[in-house]
C-alpha cells in the first residue's frame, strides 16, 4: 500500500456528501434539459413562422 493513500471514508457524512453531490448535478442537468427544450421550442417556432411568410407570398 502505498504511505499517501488514505483508507476510503465511511459512514454518514460520506453518505450526505454523496447525497448533496448527486442533488447538485441533477439540479444542473434538469436545468441543462429545461433550457434545451426551450431553445427547441424557439426554434420550431420560428422555422413555422417563416414556412408560413414563405407560403403567403
Amino acid at each position: 500500500m502505498h504511505p499517501n493513500h488514505r483508507p476510503p471514508r465511511t459512514g454518514r457524512k460520506r453518505r450526505t456528501r454523496l447525497r448533496q453531490w448527486i442533488a447538485r448535478r441533477r439540479r444542473i442537468a434538469l436545468a441543462h434539459m429545461l433550457r434545451g427544450a426551450c431553445y427547441g421550442i424557439g426554434t420550431g417556432a420560428i422555422g413555422l413562422a417563416f414556412i408560413w411568410l414563405e407560403r403567403l407570398m
